[in-house]
Formats: structure tokens, sequence, C-alpha cells
């Protein structure tokens, strides 16, 4: 969700935070989006970003299972405790009653609906406001256009062919036929970022003061980047990504461990990231993801009484001796947190000893969180953990305050680079700039000549844990045997994840379907 950050507007966002928490039944049930204005004014124009928040909101508002159904997948991750449909699909085993699969479906789409009511609102108010309004209207149907886009790459990205809703009347759907392929979902997606580009703002996201960190030109752009790195189209890539760097607007965060933390947030290195807050208060009323799921199952905080985690997200020890044998301290410092018996499990099975192992390679972190050892995870991602000295107040659930980032500018260089490796020409910097710039933040020595080995090591070192990025990339590439781990066997056909018995109960031309 996106917070205002005047003097004003916090309250009337809690109060909006509380009448859309009221309406979230209805919000849950698409068919009635288009009574969610009730008897609203559209001759107030300035009502209209409510419509905008509204889809922001719903955006953010992810139960705990969608990210994981997104992410967990890959040789940079492990699904552990006791979700075993998330492990089954961990492992390329698609269970087609997982309910998480279901709920992935189910809330991207009601949310997509959402945007489409907003978007069909907002026209309304339109035909009543003045041309400065109807402006602020054009850039707000472009801002919804994005968010909806962000959900429909991910959708696609994990079951492959889906459908495209066009409106908020799911009439649409009530005799389908067909349902896009991946390749055509991406096109689509493409398409709608040339629509939306006129109509947003030309500054990074924490440039915007009406809704601070809301979406901007540049995000388009980094969606239209990884809708055509999917299809292939690699000087697409390049030109998207181009127009970026060449802005010069954004620039990464100094300390890499600090990105993913309070002090990251809204940084000038992020394009698009999901919003929380507890307003500066230690208590009363605040917006937060469950990061539970990420977090240890047991630990030994340094602000005592602050909330542990689940332990289902792990770390994996592929990825951990990667990063140990390139000596890149920094981000798998940031990236991993350990327990003890992870530390003994390195130490048994690599040549790394207790003397030679780095000194952050500790079961407490730099900020005095100690990890206990646990029957469901050796490790825990680092990068959705908040330290506990970085709570305010009495919050205490993990991770509350902490901010969700989506796409980042080290990514945008990552994908420059490889375009131009695989064929694109751009003029915005050379691949090895592009590299070396994410490389140098991190402490590593230049690259001559980079080679696209070299760009996808170093993605898979920056990029870790972040919405299944990993993952998509090597299934893009056609690089199996890298995601044929420890005990896994990957093949291509095992690129979507199976669609789940409720949907193809409710659309059956989806049991037909042979991605």
């Amino acid at each position: 969700m996106i917070y205002i950050k005047t003097k004003k507007w916090p309250v009337l966002l809690v109060l909006l935070s509380i009448l859309l928490t009221g309406c979230s039944s209805e919000l849950n049930q698409p068919e009635l989006n288009n009574n969610f204005a009730g008897g609203a004014d559209f001759s107030k124009t300035e009502d209209m970003v409510f419509s905008l928040i509204g889809v922001y909101r719903e955006v953010s508002y992810r139960n705990w299972e969608r990210p994981l159904v997104v992410s967990t997948r890959g040789d940079d991750v492990n699904a552990a405790g006791d979700q075993q449909g998330l492990k089954n699909q961990d492992r390329y085993v698609y269970d087609n009653s997982f309910f998480g699969s279901r709920t992935l479906w189910e809330g991207y789409y009601g949310t997509i609906i959402t945007a489409h009511t907003a978007m069909e609102q907002i026209s309304r108010y339109m035909e009543l406001a003045d041309d400065e309004g109807v402006a602020l209207g054009e850039q707000y149907i472009a801002e919804a256009k994005v968010l909806r886009a962000i959900l429909l790459l991910q959708l696609s990205q994990v079951y492959g062919a889906v459908f495209i809703p066009e409106s908020s009347d799911l009439n649409d759907f009530a005799n389908v036929t067909s349902v896009p392929t991946k390749d055509e979902v991406m096109q689509h997606i493409s398409d709608q970022m040339d629509e939306a580009l006129p109509f947003l703002l030309d500054m990074r996201p924490n440039e915007r003061t009406d809704l601070p960190g809301g979406v901007t030109k540049y995000t388009a752009l980094m969606i239209k980047a990884s809708a055509n790195q999917e299809l292939k189209n690699y000087q697409a890539v390049a030109d998207a990504t181009g127009q970026i760097i060449s802005s010069g607007k954004f620039s990464l965060f100094g300390d890499y461990y600090e990105l993913f933390k309070t002090p990251g947030k809204l940084s000038d290195e992020n394009l698009f990231e999901m919003q929380f807050s507890d307003f500066g208060e230690g208590t009363g009323e605040n917006v937060s993801h469950l990061y539970a799921p990420y977090g240890p199952q047991g630990w030994t905080p340094f602000v005592a009484g602050a909330s542990g985690g689940w332990g289902f997200f792990e770390p994996s020890m592929k990825y951990i001796k990667f990063m140990l044998d390139r000596g890149d301290n920094q981000r798998l410092e940031t990236s991993v947190l350990f327990t003890e018996q992870g530390i003994d499990s390195i130490i048994a099975t690599t040549n790394y000893t207790a003397v030679t192992l780095p000194n952050f390679v500790s079961s407490t972190t730099r900020d005095g969180d100690r990890l206990n050892n646990s029957a469901r995870a050796i490790f825990s991602s680092g990068k959705h953990y908040l330290p506990t000295n970085q709570l305010i107040g009495e919050r205490r659930a993990y991770g509350s305050n902490k901010n969700y980032i989506v796409y980042r500018y080290a990514e945008t260089l990552l994908m420059y680079a490889e375009a131009l490796i695989q064929g694109a020409s751009n003029t915005a910097m050379t691949a090895d700039q592009a590299v070396n710039i994410v490389r140098a933040r991190a402490g590593l020595t230049p690259l001559n000549g980079v080679t696209l080995d070299q760009v996808i090591d170093e993605k898979y070192a920056e990029l870790a844990m972040e919405w299944g990025k990993r993952f998509f990339d090597m299934v893009r590439l056609g690089r199996n045997d890298e995601l044929s781990y420890e005990g896994r066997t990957f093949t291509a056909d095992k690129a979507f994840v199976t669609y789940h018995q409720d949907q193809i109960d409710e659309f059956p031309i989806l049991g037909e379907i042979s991605n």
C-alpha cells in the first residue's frame, strides 16, 4: 500500500485502511466489485485517488503462501517445514490439491479484477472532470495497468497459460474456449506497458510526493523488460532497461545488507516495493506483511519477546557453497542466516573448516539476533529478515514494518548486460560496466569481457531468494542441470505448476492444456 507522508494524509490513510479492511469480504468476491464505489460522487475529482489506492492496497495484501508459491523453486532456496504441498512443488512434484496454488490463482485474479474495477471507476470520474482531472485520471489508469501487469506476469511465470481479463465483468469468462499461452500473456503485458508509459510520471518512485513509492514510468519499463526477457526478445529488454539506465535517476543503495531492512525503504535503487508501515508508532494501527514463514522457527532475539518464524523458506546449501567459493561475503551475509547445525553441515560437506569460514558465518547476526537449531531448517532467508533492533516500540511480530521489494536497479543492470551478450545493442553503457557496478557494491573485482555464464552467475549471487527469479532464468535458458540438485530432477515439462483442481472444475479447458 502507498503511504502519503504529509501531516494530514497518514490519518486519512489509516481510515482508508480500516474502510478497505471492512470491505475485504466484498473485495474477495470479484462479481461484487462493480459496486466497490458504492454511492460515490463522481463529480468529486479529488476522490478519484481512492480508487487507485484501493488497487495498491490489494496488490500489497498477500496471504503468506502466495509469494512462496511464486518463489519456492530453484537452486537458491528449499521449501522446509511442514507444508507438504510446498515441499512437493520445490521438488517439481505438483499437487493439484495444494491450497497455496489455489489461493495464488484466486487472490491474484481477485486483485486483477479489482484493478479493472478501479480503472472503470476512474473513467467515470474523468467524464465529469476538467482537463487537469482528465490528465490525472489517465495517469491513475496507467498506474493500475502497471500494478495489474505485475500480478499477471507472475501468474504466467508460475502457471504458463493463463486468462487475460480485459474488464471487471466476469461474464467474459462464462464460455471460454481458449487460454492465452505464456508468450501471448507476455506480449500482452509488453503492449500494456507501451499503452501506460505516456501517462506515467517521469521520476523515481521515491521522488513522488503525491503517492511516495508509487509506480512511475520506470516501473513500467522494468515490467516491459521482464516480459520481453521471458519472450527472449533481448533487443526489447535492452531498449527498456537502457532507458532506465540512461535516465540517470537510479543508483545502487550503498549498503547491500541494509537495503532489505529499514534504511533501504524507498531507496534510489527500488523500482517497485510493496509498502508496509507502523506509522512510526510502537502501538496502535499498522499495516504489515506476514514474514513469519521466512523466519527461523527458533531463535534468541536481541530484543526480548520478538517473535520468530515458521521455517518454511530455506536458502539452499548449493547457493551457500557457490557464494563461499566466490568470496561473495557481503551478499552471502545479507542473504543467509545460519544455525549452528547449518554451519556444521557446511563444514561436513565442504573443504571449509571452523577456522577458514568467514567470521560472519555465525548463528548470531551482526545485529545480535541468534538462531537456534531447529528441526525444520538449518538456514533462513536474510532478505526477509528485519533485525529486532529495528522493530518499533512494542511491535514484536517478525519483520513488522519491513517493505517487500519486487524490482530494483541491480536487476535492471544485470538484465541489460545479459541482453547485450544475447545479441542486443544499446549505448547506455557496456555489459562490463553494468555488471561491474553491481560487483563493486559487493566488494568484488571488476570483470573484463564478461560472458553469459558470468552474468548468470552474477544474477544468482545478487537476486537469490527474490520472487523465484533464479528459477525463471534457468527455465528460460534451458539450464535444467542447474535445477537438478540435491536429489531433484528437473525437466522442461516441469516448468509450470499444475492448475488446482478447483480451477479445472470451474474452467474445464484448463484440464486440456499441456504447457
